[in-house]
C-alpha cells in the first residue's frame, strides 16, 4: 500500500522454541551485549600448558609447593554458562605438574564452588569434568560440593578495612595451595576474587554485595569486585599466601579465546583488558527507546540439570541477566516487553524456596529493598529449606529472595508487557500487563508513547 512501510519482521527467543513478530518499520535493532567475536583457541591443551608454565605475578603451581603438600582445586559449577573442555583440562595438567613436584593426586581435593547454589551430583558434575576425573577422585570422596551451611568446614577470617565479613571454605585455609579453575568471565560478572569470595562462601560474606544494588554486569568499574577486591586482599593476608587462578574467556559457550594464569588480580586484568574491547558500554550507543522489547528463552544458569519456573522466567532472567538493557537502552519511564509463554512450572525439589517466594512474598511487596529488609533473614534460617539444601541438591533458600532483586528494573521501567503468557495471571502476579501477542504489545506501547514512539528490539545472539 503506497505510503505504508513493510514491517520489520523479527525472530524472537520465546520459551524452548522462536516465534515471528512483525515490528513497525522504524524499530532499531541492539545487540544484547553479551557474545563477543572473538576466535576460539587453536590448540586449548598448548594454550593452558603455556599459561601454567609462565603464570603471571606468581611461579608456576608445582613451584609453589613442597612435596606431599595438601592441594585444593576448586571449579565453577555448572550455573557458570561454559561447557566445553576447560575445566578437565586445566586441571588434568595441574594434576600433572603437582605430581611432578612430589604431591601426588591422593593429596588433592576437587571443590566445586556452588556457593548458596544448589550441590550436584557426580553424575551432573560428569558433563563439566568428564567422567575419568569424577570417578578416580569420587571413589576415595575428594570430590566434594562446597556447603555453605556446614560450621565444621567453614572458617571466618574477620572483616575487612570497611567491615565486610569473609567466611570460606576450610580448604581454604588448610591446603597449602589453593588453585581456582575459572570457566567463563561473563562480562564483568563472573571471574575474579567472586570466585573464591562468593564460591567458597557464606551469606554472612554474600549478603553485603548481593543486593538489588550491588550486582552488575558491567565491564569496567564493576562495584561489586570493588567490594570483592577488598575481600579477596583480606583473605590472602589472612593465609599469609597467595591463591592461584585460572581465568578464562570464551569465544563461544563451548570454546575459549583466551586462557589466564596467575594471581588473581593479575588474571583479572587480563580478563577485563579483553571483555573491555567486546563489551563497550551499552549506554549512550543509540538514541534512548520509549519501548525495549526482547523475547526471553526457557533457559536460566539456576535451571542447568532442572526446570524453570515463573520466579526464573520473569524475574531472575528476563528482567535480571537480560534487563540490563532497559536502562541501558530505555528511557526513564519506557515500556519493556517480554516474549515469552512463562509456563506455570515448578521444579520443587531444585528450587524449594521458589514457589514460596512467589505465592507469598510478591504479594506483600514488589520493592526488592523491602523484600529484603522484611524476609532475608526469615529464608536464611529456615530449617526446612536449608535441609534441602545440604542433603537434597536444593538452592539454598535464601536464593528465591535473590531472584526478586531484578525488581529494581521497574525504577526505571514505567510498565512490563508479557506477550504470549500462557497464564496471564501469572504476569499479573507482579505487576506486569499480559497481552496475547508481541504485535498487541506494540499498540498498547505505542497508545501510552504515542503511534511515532521509538522502539528499541534486543538481540540475544546478534546475526553474523
Amino acid at each position: 500500500m503506497p505510503g505504508v512501510s513493510a514491517p520489520h519482521r523479527e525472530t524472537l527467543p520465546f520459551g524452548d522454541a522462536m516465534i515471528e513478530a512483525d515490528l513497525p518499520a522504524r524499530t532499531r535493532v541492539a545487540d544484547a551485549g553479551f557474545s563477543t567475536r572473538l576466535t576460539p583457541l587453536p590448540d586449548l591443551e598448548e594454550a593452558v600448558r603455556a599459561q601454567l608454565a609462565r603464570p603471571a605475578g606468581l611461579p608456576p603451581p608445582e613451584e609453589l609447593v613442597r612435596p606431599g603438600a595438601r592441594v585444593t582445586i576448586a571449579f565453577d559449577d555448572p550455573t557458570v554458562p561454559s561447557y566445553g573442555a576447560i575445566r578437565r583440562v586445566v586441571i588434568e595438567q595441574l594434576l600433572a605438574r603437582l605430581a611432578g613436584a612430589g604431591v601426588p593426586e591422593e593429596r588433592v581435593t576437587l571443590l566445586c564452588a556452588n556457593s548458596l547454589h544448589r550441590k550436584w551430583t557426580n553424575e551432573e558434575l560428569e558433563a563439566i569434568l568428564g567422567g575419568a576425573l569424577v570417578a578416580r577422585f569420587a571413589a576415595r570422596g575428594a570430590l566434594l560440593c562446597h556447603d555453605a551451611e556446614d560450621p565444621e568446614n567453614l572458617v571466618h577470617l574477620g572483616q575487612t578495612a570497611s567491615g565486610w565479613d569473609v567466611e570460606v571454605h576450610r580448604l581454604v585455609t588448610e591446603s597449602d595451595l589453593l588453585v581456582y579453575v575459572n570457566a567463563q568471565c561473563l562480562r564483568g560478572f563472573t571471574g575474579g576474587w567472586k570466585s573464591v569470595c562468593v564460591g567458597l562462601s557464606t551469606h554472612r560474606s554474600i549478603r553485603w554485595h548481593h543486593t538489588p544494588d550491588g550486582m552488575s554486569t558491567v565491564v569496567k568499574d564493576n562495584r561489586m569486585h570493588h567490594m570483592l577486591d577488598e575481600m579477596g586482599a583480606h583473605l590472602e593476608a589472612r593465609l599469609g599466601r597467595r591463591v592461584f587462578k585460572v581465568e578464562t574467556v570464551l569465544a563461544n559457550m563451548f570454546e575459549p579465546a583466551h586462557v589466564f594464569a596467575g594471581g588473581v588480580s593479575e588474571t583479572r586484568r587480563a580478563a577485563v583488558e579483553v571483555l573491555e574491547a567486546q563489551h563497550p558500554p551499552r549506554r549512550g550507543q543509540a538514541p534512548a527507546a520509549d519501548v525495549v522489547l526482547y523475547g526471553v528463552p526457557a533457559w536460566s544458569p539456576y535451571a542447568m540439570f532442572a526446570g524453570m519456573n515463573p520466579l526464573l522466567t520473569l524475574l531472575s532472567s528476563a528482567l535480571g541477566y537480560m534487563g540490563g538493557v532497559i536502562e541501558a537502552l530505555g528511557k526513564p519511564g519506557c515500556s519493556v516487553i517480554l516474549a515469552t509463554p512463562c509456563r506455570d512450572e515448578w521444579d520443587e525439589v531444585h528450587h524449594p524456596s521458589y514457589r514460596e517466594v512467589w505465592e507469598r512474598v510478591l504479594p506483600e511487596s514488589r520493592d526488592p529493598w523491602e523484600i529484603s529488609r522484611r524476609f532475608e533473614a526469615e529464608f536464611v534460617g529456615r530449617a526446612d529449606y536449608v535441609e534441602k539444601y545440604r542433603f537434597h541438591n536444593g538452592f539454598h533458600p535464601v536464593h528465591g529472595i535473590y531472584a526478586t532483586h531484578p525488581l529494581k528494573r521497574l525504577r526505571h521501567a514505567g510498565r512490563v508487557y508479557v506477550a504470549g503468557a500462557e497464564v496471564p495471571a501469572l504476569a499479573e502476579h507482579v505487576g506486569f500487563i499480559p497481552t496475547p501477542t508481541v504485535e498487541d504489545a506494540v499498540a498498547r506501547a505505542e497508545a501510552v508513547h504515542g503511534k511515532d514512539c521509538a522502539i528499541t528490539c534486543v538481540r540475544q545472539m546478534p546475526r553474523s
